[in-house]
């Protein structure tokens, strides 16, 4: 399971990569958006994969966790990301709507033409 889970992880940055090194604007978005991604599925991945064991300690019980259970870190990292991710996605789409008015394309090379 691990593999591919770094298979995955892998792909994704590589598509990222190769999406910014794009002329295209909105290809550089969706790298942007890629490479979060796979920056957060990294992240959960090292954190170690555990399934139905939340990190929860019952009422009346001593407080230590005992057995396998999952690492509340790293999701909670996770989720911090995904909100700072929406968040530089909201700012960047706007920004490029913006620069597409003012230029009228969509190309890198056009946008950088009209700087004097």
């Amino acid at each position: 399971m691990s593999t591919l889970l770094a298979t995955a992880v892998g792909v994704l940055y590589a598509t990222a990569i190769y999406l910014i090194l794009r002329r295209s604007i909105v290809k550089l978005v969706i790298g942007l958006v890629l490479l979060s991604n796979a920056a957060n599925l990294l992240i959960f991945t090292s954190s170690g994969l555990t399934r139905y064991a939340p990190p929860l300690i019952p009422e009346g019980a001593d407080m230590v966790l005992n057995g396998v259970v999952a690492d509340p870190l790293a999701q909670a990292l996770i989720l911090t990301a995904i909100v700072i991710g929406f968040g530089v996605l909201a700012f960047a789409v706007v920004l490029i709507h913006r620069a597409y008015e003012v230029v009228k394309a969509d190309d890198m090379d056009q946008m950088k033409d009209t700087d004097t």
